[in-house]
């Protein structure tokens, strides 16, 4: 099983790998370091590893080669997990990448539909290509082609009766900033899911999420995001976030009643500890900056005004 440090969740599956890059957002990419770790399984680079040939190195430092697989021997981990856990998918990857082909994201979902005892997170920066695909007969004819297929291999009861959006496959979209955010949650917004949600990390900008959040309807509210996820970048390099941008969002999530969950400071924290010596003075409107310490994820940890936020849906 993925053991993770991602607080949001309990395991990570990653049934594809490989990714490219599409903003801002990717060009800290801690699975991109990740991945360079393990392209080798040697000091001498003569034996391959998981990840030879998706990676490689660009101004010296590691990026995607843009290749993407399934991986067979991770597609089905899900089914032997018994106990019940929160899964986030493709942590190493974007399961929605322009590149998979869509039978093989079908036999993804066809995993996640069987597995019904789990509740799925699905982020994905690209989430055109993941409302066209579920828009499409010929998608959902796939998947459950594959679900009857897996279900006999593997010797389970398959729930092709299971409605859609199945209700255990939480879909949601990683933003960055404003831009991305106005391009990013309208397409989930329109996307069939029993949970939306959307990841706010690394946060490189201010969001208004108030037009995204909730819906009047009569005199009561239709909740449309039903979690929202905020945290800093982390790792070398990592750029900082202002804490009016994470203290806004939260308030805009109090103000429409939807989850909360602050994730990280990341390596920047808006108080110094022994160590920082390093700082930045990041602009947050009206000529006002807040000045943010280079103190390391660990000690930044990840309490946002004295108190933690671990919202989920409910």
């Amino acid at each position: 099983m993925n053991q993770t440090a991602i607080e949001w969740t309990d395991v990570t599956w990653n049934p594809t790998r490989g990714c490219s890059r599409v903003s801002q957002g990717c060009f800290r990419c801690y699975a991109e370091v990740e991945a360079n770790i393990h392209e080798w399984k040697d000091k001498e680079h003569t034996k391959p590893g998981p990840f030879h040939g998706f990676i490689h190195k660009v101004n010296g430092r590691p990026a995607w080669t843009g290749k993407v697989d399934l991986i067979e021997s991770k597609l089905t981990e899900p089914l032997s997990w018994k106990k019940p856990k929160r899964i986030f998918v493709n942590s190493m990857s974007d399961l929605w990448h322009e590149k998979l082909p869509l039978r093989d994201v079908a036999r993804v979902y066809a995993v996640m539909r069987l597995a019904h005892w789990h509740q799925f997170q699905v982020l994905t920066k690209r989430p055109d290509v993941r409302l066209a695909a579920f828009k499409s007969r010929e998608f959902w004819r796939l998947v459950e082609l594959a679900e009857e297929a897996i279900a006999i291999e593997c010797e389970i009861v398959s729930r092709l009766e299971a409605e859609i959006p199945t209700p255990w496959i939480w879909e949601g979209v990683s933003v960055e900033d404003q831009p991305t955010a106005d391009k990013r949650i309208p397409l989930l917004l329109q996307t069939p899911a029993a949970v939306r949600f959307v990841s706010y990390e690394p946060a490189l900008g201010p969001v208004d999420f108030r037009k995204f959040l909730f819906s009047g309807v009569g005199s009561g509210r239709l909740n449309l995001l039903h979690w929202v996820i905020c945290g800093g970048e982390s790792g070398p390099d990592a750029r900082p976030m202002a804490p009016d941008w994470a203290r806004s969002v939260r308030d805009q999530c109090i103000s429409a009643g939807v989850p909360f969950f602050f994730k990280q400071w990341g390596e920047w924290a808006p108080y110094r500890n022994s160590e920082a010596n390093k700082y930045l003075d990041v602009p947050v409107g009206d000529g006002t900056h807040h000045r943010m310490f280079k103190v390391g994820k660990k000690a930044a940890g990840r309490l946002l005004d004295g108190r933690t936020w671990d919202e989920f849906p409910k």
